[in-house]
């Protein structure tokens, strides 16, 4: 990933103003909301690569485990099958859970490079910033360390929502955008459970749950 001042150059336009004009911006210089849109695309483009990474690092626990399921079935150990196929279960719960974060988190940097390449701050920012708050509360208890960054991202976005002068229209239609919001959040869950169903493979039958092995 390239350093956050080359992402940010690359992000800002060509500046074609003229000189009367790059004059009374040097003395009263606009609000650098481009920049700061830039900004938070680099910082989600971070998270997300550590989201990958984690996720990584889960499947391969979860594939040592699963060949402990498979050994101990084997071996018609029920007891030690269940409680390998416990942990299973709670690491793909686990994994499930940031798969949708990092889903959620790409749509949500597809919208930011769709705003800068329209050169629109204003339309549909609103939205974004609800889903990157509610990721940071889904995300706090799981892995700190993102949901604290996000907690940045989204003070960072909201701040351009109140300088691109969109304030009024999200404070008086919020239902609006916190639908949308969900609405990104639960396709990408829909995604996530597809997913988890094609890169994981299923327990073998008979395996006992760690309820049925109580009882």
């Amino acid at each position: 990933m390239p350093r956050v001042d080359e992402f940010v150059r690359n992000w800002s336009p060509k500046d074609k103003r003229g000189i009367a004009e790059r004059i009374k911006n040097m003395i009263s210089p606009p609000p650098p909301l481009r920049y700061k849109l830039a900004m938070a695309l680099y910082k989600l483009k971070v998270e997300n690569n550590k989201l990958d990474y984690i996720i990584a690092k889960m499947k391969e626990r979860d594939a040592a485990l699963f060949e402990k399921v498979v050994q101990a079935h084997m071996e018609k150990d029920a007891a030690k099958a269940s409680m390998y196929a416990q942990e299973v279960a709670e690491l793909r719960k686990l994994t499930k859970a940031l798969m949708t974060a990092k889903l959620a988190l790409e749509k949500v940097a597809l919208r930011l490079e769709t705003i800068m390449t329209m050169g629109d701050v204003v339309v549909n920012l609103a939205p974004v910033v609800s889903v990157v708050k509610d990721l940071k509360r889904y995300l706090i208890g799981i892995v700190p360390e993102i949901g604290l960054e996000l907690a940045e991202i989204g003070d960072l976005l909201e701040s351009v929502v109140v300088e691109a002068g969109e304030l009024g229209e999200w404070t008086t239609m919020p239902n609006v955008y916190s639908e949308e919001a969900k609405k990104i959040l639960e396709e990408a869950a829909i995604i996530a459970e597809q997913r988890m169903k094609t890169e994981f493979p299923e327990l073998p039958s008979g395996v006992p749950s760690a309820q049925q092995q109580k009882k």
